[in-house]
């Protein structure tokens, strides 16, 4: 076979290079000071940053920031919705969810695989039971989430960064979903994990280890989607539910603000008022 001379040629032996990397020293999930690893309290949330109106070309848009949790979405529609699809007098929600090549740890491929689409599925499920599709029918409205960087949570993240979206495109909602995600194991209890607390424990084969995320609607002190991985007593499921109702609840002030905000960019400016304008004017 020809040698390509216009080209380095490489070592015809390689090795990963993850072999060279140190080990990961076994810490534990809280220390002996009731710490997480990044300073928290076990019930303590990190703090979250959040905009509305970030991508001009979309109908309705909104980027949430959990430290290095990192996710925008944008919304697009309602449009029509093609005639191959069934006839429905209620409106179509669809959400497509992609995590960026670089988010992860190692590098996610560019094609949508089996666990983005199941995560997709998850976020549409959640916000359906909140949007008024009976009041778009005939219509579609479609959610692209895409994740740019994952520290734990990104489920909980996306839901609330898309309800966000949603209700920044205009469309009608009969409350904002916000997502919090709960992380057990053993006798810990953490709220809204990191990457590394979210996956600690889950292969073990001992009771207590699982992550629950549930999507709240806070106003109406509802629950409309509920995600659970792993192995948790029904007291326990109980209890880690109302710990997402709770953490949900308290970043609710924070999406009431980023959409007062919001409205207030697209407030027009007031008019001059018509007789103040006819004093104005020459006689």
């Amino acid at each position: 076979m020809p040698i390509d001379t216009k080209r380095i040629q490489g070592p015809e032996i390689s090795q990963s290079p993850l072999l060279y990397r140190e080990a990961e020293e076994k810490v534990p999930l809280i220390s002996e000071t009731g710490k997480r690893r990044d300073g928290r309290t076990p019930q303590e949330i990190r703090p979250v940053f959040l905009k509305a109106g970030v991508v001009s070309q979309a109908r309705g848009s909104a980027y949430i920031e959990a430290r290095n949790t990192k996710v925008l979405c944008a919304v697009y529609g309602p449009r029509e919705v093609p005639r191959r699809e069934g006839f429905s007098m209620s409106g179509q929600l669809r959400c497509e969810f992609k995590f960026a090549s670089f988010s992860c740890r190692y590098r996610r491929s560019h094609v949508t695989d089996s666990a983005e689409r199941e995560l997709g599925l998850q976020v549409q499920q959640a916000l359906e039971p909140a949007v008024c599709l009976h009041k778009i029918p005939k219509s579609q409205v479609d959610v692209f989430v895409t994740v740019l960087e994952n520290d734990g949570s990104a489920l909980a993240a996306a839901i609330t960064c898309a309800s966000v979206a949603v209700a920044n495109a205009g469309i009608e909602m009969y409350d904002i979903v916000i997502g919090c995600t709960v992380r057990q194991a053993g006798k810990s209890v953490l709220l809204d994990p990191t990457e590394v607390e979210e996956y600690h424990g889950l292969c073990e084969k001992e009771p207590s280890h699982a992550s629950v995320t549930a999507g709240v609607l806070p106003s109406l002190n509802q629950v409309s989607g509920l995600v659970q991985k792993g192995q948790l007593k029904c007291d326990d499921s109980i209890k880690a539910l109302q710990q997402c109702v709770d953490g949900s609840q308290r970043m609710y002030p924070v999406i009431y603000e980023c959409l007062k905000k919001s409205i207030k960019k697209l407030k027009p400016p007031p008019t001059p008022d018509s007789s103040s304008a006819s004093l104005a004017s020459p006689t």
